[in-house]
C-alpha cells in the first residue's frame, strides 16, 4: 500500500454535508429540511395576513353598507341652509320641500347642467316656487362629489352660514359627508338622505346590483378620506 492510498479522501468523509459544485447555495438551502419549513411557514404567514386583510375589508364594507341601510331622516332638519347634491330628480325635489317648509332660508343646488334653467328645474320638481335668485342658487360649475364641496364651501362663507341641511341619496351621504366635512370643518352638517325607490337597501346583501353600487360608493368612500386625510382637500 502506497503512502497515497493511506490518506484518507476528505470529500469521502465529508460526503454527507457535500453540495455538488453544479447546485446553487439558495436551491441546497430550499431542499434542507430547515428551508423548507421555513418556506412553508412564510407561506402560512402571508395567508393568514392576506386573510384577515380581507376580512377586515370584507367587516368594514358590511359596516358601510349597514349604514346606509339604517340611515334616518333627521326629526328636526332645520338649518342656516340647504344644499342638494344633483344626481337625480328626487334629491331636488326634496331639497325643494324643505325649502317650501321654511326648514331654511336658502338652498344651493350644486352640479347644475349649463343649459339647465331656473324655470326647468322649476317645472321638473313640480316646486309651487319659481326658484328665484332671493331663495335657489344654482352651481353650474361642480362636476363630481369633490367639485360639490368646494363650491358649496365658497357659497357657506360668502353667506356667513353655520349650519347645512345636506340633501343627497343615502348611498351618497358618507362621501358627501366626508367631503364637506373636510371643506367646512367648522360647520354643522345635518346629513337629510333620499331613498331611491328603485333601491332596496334593506336587503342589500340579496340584490346583486344594489350590493354592487353599494360596493362602488365604499371604493370611493375610501378613496376620498385617503385623499382628504394625505393631501386635504384639493
Amino acid at each position: 500500500m502506497t503512502h497515497a492510498d493511506t490518506v484518507i479522501d476528505p470529500a469521502l468523509e465529508d460526503a454527507a454535508a457535500t453540495v455538488p459544485e453544479n447546485l446553487p447555495a439558495e436551491d441546497a438551502g430550499a431542499r434542507a429540511p430547515g428551508g423548507r419549513q421555513k418556506r412553508f411557514g412564510l407561506r402560512i404567514l402571508f395567508v393568514a395576513v392576506i386573510g384577515a386583510l380581507m376580512a377586515g375589508a370584507l367587516s368594514q364594507f358590511a359596516w358601510f353598507a349597514h349604514t346606509i341601510a339604517s340611515a334616518e331622516v333627521p326629526d328636526t332638519a332645520n338649518a342656516d341652509a340647504i344644499v342638494v347634491l344633483t344626481g337625480g330628480q328626487a334629491r331636488v325635489n326634496e331639497a325643494v320641500r324643505l325649502l317650501e317648509e321654511g326648514r331654511a332660508n336658502r338652498l344651493l343646488i350644486s352640479g347644475v347642467h349649463p343649459g339647465t334653467t331656473r324655470q326647468q328645474l322649476a317645472a321638473v320638481t313640480s316646486s309651487s316656487m319659481p326658484l328665484e335668485e332671493a331663495s335657489v342658487d344654482l352651481d353650474r360649475v361642480a362636476l363630481n362629489t369633490a367639485g360639490n364641496a368646494l363650491e358649496t364651501a365658497h357659497w357657506v362663507r360668502k353667506n356667513g352660514f353655520s349650519s347645512l341641511l345636506v340633501v343627497t341619496s343615502a348611498y351618497h351621504l358618507p362621501r358627501a359627508k366626508a367631503e364637506l366635512s373636510g371643506a367646512l370643518p367648522d360647520v354643522d352638517l345635518i346629513a337629510y338622505p333620499v331613498f331611491s325607490t328603485d333601491l332596496n337597501l334593506d336587503r342589500w346583501y340579496r340584490e346583486p346590483t344594489t350590493m354592487r353600487l353599494l360596493m362602488r360608493e365604499y371604493v370611493k368612500y375610501i378613496v376620498a378620506r385617503l385623499r382628504i386625510t394625505v393631501l386635504g382637500v384639493r
